[in-house]
């Protein structure tokens, strides 16, 4: 009608449009009402009534109407989306802002899907990234981290040592190994050559893991974690103390009385964050300490991960282990196990600092007393920043940490396909705001700030409530974590400023990425056909024939979200599988109804003799009690991780060649505890342990050089404080050979064609040169079953096992019954014999395969959980897309089963399509997973990364779940009345 062109024209003159723009824009709109009119009097209305209740939509709720409002409102404030510029694409913001609010909460079903996806998405990568920062990127706890280095060594062979201690501070530290060595660890004296060095340094502290200590004096005995220290430790650290005062030069030397320091949390867990501590006097291996102060809540360590209950001056390490090798150490550069520390001076680089102690270094190890190095070995000091050389225990969770990363990664990729999908969809119902804008003069790009604005809403109200996600996610992985040591992680990952800084970039990156497509695709609009189009209209976006039509944006959206899911299930597939591998795999003894706990009288002061005799005593005590089968004690703990390894000679092999071998000294009984399989001859008998006690005592007393990388050298840095090879490995004085049992891989590899019973081998003659005593070395007594020595996925090696004598060990009690009813009965006969020797890491035996595959049971349980969940989100996008599609064709299915078309022929259309999405994603994921799935190869266990079983199992679990979710939208479209279809609109 004329006077709805007039109105219009009227209502443009504010907008100072042309006038060709005006006229064009008046025929469409007044097109638009027309058509409008008409559809009122089809409906009954009168004449009169249907003109006023179309100009009542354009007045009141039709979106052409409040954009067209809208932009006479812009047009008067001068910030009218119709020229370019920073103002044209700045200025409205906060409009942006408001409109897209409503927009979302005029769609709350919409909004939800939408920001609970996000929400998983940002969250579970928010989890993962507290993680890596809490344990791979957070900084040292100290002062001015950026001007302290540490010191690694480097040389193509092993300088020579009587002993090395590696305890994992910087990571992956090779003593002794096949491709030259490395280490933090350096001997006393080259320590305090570098701390002269006034010109490079400001100061230099060192310190070293004492491991155990066991402390009385304040309730029952128990074992605490120590570290010995320089006296300027803490002031080179730059630590301050929380309560009394800390270590200082004064208080490490040897005519000092010795002092401790203790860590924040130990101070309020053992002694109840009480004031009163300081100038308190407790006992350290039945030596007095004085309390002197607290440190500062922050600092725990200096090795990241590595928790000490207490700091304890270098000078008194004689004191706390009155042994010979203790009471030489000061002075000896034959025995490396200091990590040393340095603060640079202003103007110093690290650089300098390398050069420096470079040259100290190389000229220590060349031209001191006696060379320990030749020069081809090229021995030399790197000097590191502290922050990056000590990894401590946040380098063995590096690989799986970002592993978990990468599939966090893609989920948050699927999430962002899900949501462009429903953008997508939801922008096809929007073409008649969109175009309605367009015709108004609205610019292209302010069009585009308003839906990108709205897709970064979402995106950040889903990383608001994902962040509450990820609080929970990282404590319930920061437990499984925990799972697998005794001692406490050492980490304590948290959503602080830079996490929620990454959560933001997420989110707003997120929101860019998901919304770029959509908001460009929605300017894709045909204007006519979207004004003259119903609400409903199946016309949009290329007619009936696009039902078919596969390379739609739409399809390669749910495509991409299947294939991710694919890689994702492959890779939770693979470390799942490996875990089940781990598991199954036989130990070679019976792990059932057994029960381990430590003891080391040493702590407190029992010689070799008293030691052996507490053991002896102990183990009848515990084997004459009603639940207890057999009992029995070895050094350490078969599949505890702890491992120690010796050189030998053998017969037959070329002078100066030796052959290597697993070495574990073990109690009476210990076969048959175990329940493994005596193959060959006999176990240890008394005369048997009663050789190996003489052994030890003349160890004592005379110390024979042991040979560079053997076993002086700790194999395994996580147990590097326990792990050590027997004294007799060395080459002691004996008058005799000692007794020793084999293993059928020692039987194999060097007797496998004769008789291995009686034969000797660890022969060895004096040597004058070195001082060594001659070794009549070993005999052997019995062949027993293989079994797993350190973990369960190493090999097994040749293994000698040999009599116990002294030090500490670990007991064996099997019972009939569930071993963890024995450990209160276990605590009180142990505490009956000595109330001052306490009871280390009680644990059954099943417990230990726990602890040993717990790093595979975390990432497997988090990559799938992570896998689960993308396919659930991948499924939920194939059945978004196909309900939608189902929606906006109710016209055609109906045409088509009013045509005769069956219910089973709508179900095999739906059906089959969303099937044929997921083929096709599942091929394509399946191609990425075999290129991607190789950098898990260092975490599998007898599973290959292209493994096929697991390829086609997660396509056959992915088509399975993609056909549920296909069902219900099928099911849906086949209940399509068809007249009531063919008047959809």
């Amino acid at each position: 009608m004329p006077e709805w062109k007039e109105e219009i024209l009227r209502r443009l003159e504010s907008l100072k449009l042309p006038a060709a723009r005006e006229t064009e824009i008046a025929e469409e709109i007044s097109q638009h009402l027309e058509d409008r009119y008409r559809e009122l009097l089809a409906m009954g209305k009168a004449p009169a009534e249907a003109q006023r209740l179309a100009f009542a939509e354009i007045n009141e709720g039709d979106l052409l109407a409040r954009n067209l409002r809208a932009l006479e409102k812009a047009a008067t404030r001068d910030d009218a989306p119709l020229g370019g510029g920073n103002r044209e694409l700045w200025g409205g913001l906060a409009q942006d802002v408001r409109y897209g609010l409503r927009m979302l909460a005029k769609s709350p079903g919409f909004t939800a899907v939408a920001i609970l996806t996000l929400a998983l998405g940002i969250g579970a990568n928010t989890s993962i990234f507290s993680l890596i920062d809490g344990i791979l990127m957070r900084s040292l706890p100290v002062r001015d981290a950026q001007s302290l280095v540490v010191l690694k060594w480097s040389a193509h062979k092993n300088p020579e040592a009587h002993n090395a201690n590696i305890y994992g501070d910087c990571g992956n530290e090779t003593f002794g190994g096949p491709s030259g060595s490395s280490s933090c660890s350096f001997p006393e004296p080259f320590f305090r050559d570098i701390s002269e060095q006034s010109g490079i340094f400001s100061s230099v502290a060192a310190f070293a893991n004492e491991g155990p200590l066991n402390i009385s004096g304040n309730g029952m005995a128990s074992v605490l974690t120590a570290e010995a220290i320089s006296g300027q430790c803490f002031s080179t650290l730059g630590v301050r103390p929380a309560l009394g005062r800390l270590i200082v030069s004064a208080d490490d030397s040897t005519s000092a009385p010795p002092v401790v320091v203790l860590n924040y949390g130990y101070w309020k867990s053992r002694f109840g964050a009480s004031p009163s501590v300081v100038g308190r006097s407790i006992r350290l291996n039945n030596v007095p300490f004085t309390i002197i102060g607290v440190a500062e809540p922050r600092f725990d360590s200096l090795s990241p991960g590595h928790i000490r209950d207490v700091w304890v001056p270098l000078s008194v390490l004689p004191q706390l282990h009155p042994t010979p090798e203790q009471k030489t150490r000061a002075d000896d550069i034959y025995t490396w196990w200091l990590v040393i520390v340095g603060r640079l001076r202003p103007g110093v680089t690290i650089g300098q600092a390398q050069a420096a102690a470079s040259v100290i270094f190389r000229n220590e190890m060349l031209h001191g007393v006696k060379a320990l190095s030749k020069p081809e070995d090229n021995p030399q000091v790197a000097a590191l920043p502290a922050q990056a050389g000590l990894a401590g225990n946040a380098s063995g969770f590096s690989r799986e940490l970002y592993v978990l990363m990468m599939a966090v990664g893609i989920v948050l990729l699927i999430a962002c396909a899900n949501v462009a999908g429903l953008l997508l969809s939801r922008a096809t119902a929007r073409q008649k705001e969109i175009a309605v804008r367009l015709t108004l003069g609205a610019g292209r790009k302010r069009v585009v700030r308003q839906l990108l604005t709205e897709s970064v809403m979402l995106s950040v109200i889903g990383g608001v409530v994902g962040s509450l996600f990820a609080v929970w996610g990282s404590h319930a992985i920061i437990g499984l974590m925990a799972a697998g040591s005794d001692e406490p992680l050492g980490f304590s990952p948290g959503i602080d400023g830079r996490v929620l800084m990454f959560t933001f970039a997420a989110s707003v990156l997120t929101g860019v990425i998901f919304g770029a497509a959509p908001a460009l695709r929605s300017l894709r609009v045909d204007l006519t056909p979207a004004l003259k189009e119903g609400a409903g209209g199946s016309a949009a976006e290329g007619g009936t024939g696009r039902w078919f039509g596969f390379f739609s944006v739409g399809n390669g959206l749910v495509i991409a979200q299947v294939a991710l899911a694919v890689v994702a299930l492959v890779g939770a597939g693979l470390l799942v599988r490996t875990l089940q591998n781990v598991k199954s795999v036989d130990p070679g003894f019976d792990t059932r109804n057994v029960l381990t706990f430590g003891l080391d009288p040493t702590l407190i002061g029992y010689k070799t003799a008293q030691a052996d005799e507490l053991y002896r005593n102990l183990q009848e005590r515990l084997a004459a009690m009603q639940q207890v089968d057999s009992v029995s004690y070895s050094r350490v703990p078969l599949l505890g991780r702890d491992y120690s390894m010796s050189d030998f000679s053998m017969p037959g092999t070329v002078k100066g060649e030796s052959a290597d071998a697993g070495t574990l000294e073990v109690g009476a009984d210990f076969f048959s505890t175990m329940h493994m399989r005596l193959l060959a001859g006999r176990g240890f008998d008394a005369a048997a342990l009663a050789q190996a006690e003489v052994v030890r005592e003349r160890a004592e007393t005379q110390r024979a050089v042991q040979k560079p990388g053997g076993s002086g050298a700790a194999v395994n840095p996580k147990a590097a404080a326990r792990s050590r090879a027997p004294d007799k490995a060395a080459g002691q004085a004996n008058e005799a050979a000692l007794p020793v049992v084999i293993n059928q891989r020692f039987v194999e590899k060097y007797y496998a064609k004769s008789n291995p019973l009686g034969q000797h081998f660890g022969q060895r003659e004096a040597n004058a040169k070195t001082g060594a005593s001659a070794d009549p070395g070993y005999v052997i007594v019995g062949v027993v079953s293989d079994a797993k020595y350190q973990d369960l996925q190493s090999d097994i090696d040749p293994t000698v096992y040999m009599p116990s004598s002294g030090g500490d060990v670990t007991f064996e009690v099997r019972s009939a019954m569930s071993p963890g009813t024995l450990t209160a009965l276990v605590r009180r006969v142990v505490s009956q014999m000595d109330s001052n020797l306490p009871v280390i890491a009680m644990h059954t035996e099943t417990q230990l395969i726990e602890q040993l595959v717990s790093d595979q049971n975390m990432i497997a349980q988090v990559s799938g959980f992570f896998g689960v969940l993308a396919l659930a989100l991948a499924c939920i996008g194939l059945y978004g897309l196909l309900a939608y599609e189902v929606s906006r064709r109710t016209r055609e299915i109906g045409v088509r089963m009013a045509l005769g078309a069956r219910q089973v022929d709508v179900l095999r259309l739906v059906v089959g399509r969303g099937i044929l999405l997921a083929v096709a994603g599942a091929a394509v994921g399946i191609g990425i997973a075999l290129g991607v799935t190789r950098y898990l190869a260092s975490l599998l266990y007898g599973v290959h990364p292209d493994d096929p079983v697991t390829m086609v199992g997660v396509a056959v679990l992915l088509v399975l779940v993609a056909l549920a979710a296909c069902y219900i939208p099928a099911r849906r479209a086949t209940q399509v009345d068809p007249i009531v279809a063919l008047r959809y609109e």
